[in-house]
């Protein structure tokens, strides 16, 4: 017996972390983001609450998905597929549990999902499949399957539209300046302890690396850029390691060890920005550098830059027809639609 066809992918869930709106939002906001995790010291949430509190209780992120998602469904109309989108997040409105549910209501029966995180480990790959599961749960049986839509650390899509972010931010400064500029990319840190059973920091690397070329044939004025690692927004406890070096201290060495007066930061790890981008490195990362004189560019997140935008359309195209061709850069080759079993596993983790 020739094993049953499996239905056609009926509707694209965007899925994302979410963020408050407004000030009522953040203690609830913060409430849901801990709520699984345990011995987190109140005085963790309410430092996290008074970065909010300097931008109005508003996160930037619920805004760059829904620009995000006004772009693609655009990109989708123009080009097809035709499905209809719907958007979710983990921890605040519109959430997950109640658009999954939506989504039953509305007849979806197989869903592809796209998830705002290019990397895999256990928070930006596994702990989403998770959620998914248990958000069609709770859907009950007329819940949609779902079918994460894969990694794309190493599309070129995703390193076309970072270089691009790069490469403005270069070419903003004066041309004696831009090459002399450091460039800095950054992402999320996580402890070593999870960086050293799943692929992040390796995913990551390789795509500086793959960005980096990319932006240097955009520019045309360099033949080729460094470019250096840091990690920021560790949260765990001090005697829990993390990965680094911490992009504190990266500041502090271009300044007074390599003596540079520019540098250029890229936040190759966020999608979006976030708090994780407008406070910690519009606001402490300037602030430090103000105080050694050091002039900071910050390079844009990729948003809902066309070239990304398009990827994203790519990608469901490849899960719609097998025989499409799967684009990736670099040594890995496009990463499988199913991670492997082994691939970031489940840990406890004490970080907000």
């Amino acid at each position: 017996m020739n094993p049953k066809t499996p239905e056609p992918y009926d509707a694209l869930l965007l899925v994302s972390f979410g963020g408050p709106e407004g000030p009522d939002d953040v203690a609830p906001f913060l409430q849901n983001v801990v709520r699984d995790k345990k011995n987190i010291p109140p005085e963790r949430l309410i430092e996290v609450a008074r970065h909010y509190e300097r931008f109005d209780g508003v996160s930037p992120l619920n805004a760059q998905n829904r620009s995000l998602l006004t772009s693609l469904v655009a990109e989708l109309n123009a080009h097809g597929p035709q499905l209809p989108v719907y958007w979710g997040n983990r921890h605040w409105h519109p959430l997950l549990t109640d658009v999954v549910r939506q989504m039953a209501d509305d007849g979806v029966r197989r869903a592809l999902a796209l998830v705002t995180s290019a990397f895999g480990s256990p928070s930006g790959c596994r702990q989403y499949r998770e959620d998914l599961e248990r958000a069609r749960q709770q859907a009950g049986p007329d819940a949609p399957s779902i079918d994460k839509l894969r990694l794309f650390y190493n599309h070129p899509g995703f390193l076309e539209a970072t270089a691009d972010r790069v490469a403005a931010s270069l070419r903003s400064l004066p041309p004696k300046q831009r090459s002399a500029a450091p460039l800095v990319f950054t992402a999320h840190s996580i402890p070593t302890s999870m960086a050293d059973r799943c692929p992040y920091e390796r995913q990551v690397r390789q795509s500086c690396q793959l960005a980096a070329e990319q932006a240097a044939k955009i520019l045309n004025d360099r033949p080729a850029l460094s470019w250096r690692l840091a990690f920021q927004s560790r949260s765990g406890p001090p005697s829990q390691t993390w990965l680094g070096p911490e992009l504190s201290n990266t500041l502090r060495h271009v300044c007074e060890v390599e003596h540079a007066e520019d540098v250029v930061v890229a936040p190759i790890g966020f999608l979006a920005e976030n708090m994780e981008v407008v406070y910690d490195l519009d606001v402490e990362a300037q602030q430090q550098c103000d105080a050694l004189g050091l002039n900071m560019t910050r390079a844009a997140v990729v948003g809902n830059h066309p070239r990304f935008v398009r990827m994203i359309r790519e990608l469901i195209v490849e899960r719609l027809d097998p025989t499409s061709p799967r684009s990736a850069l670099g040594p890995d080759g496009p990463w499988p639609d199913d991670c492997p079993s082994d691939c970031c596993p489940t840990m406890a983790t004490s970080t907000p």
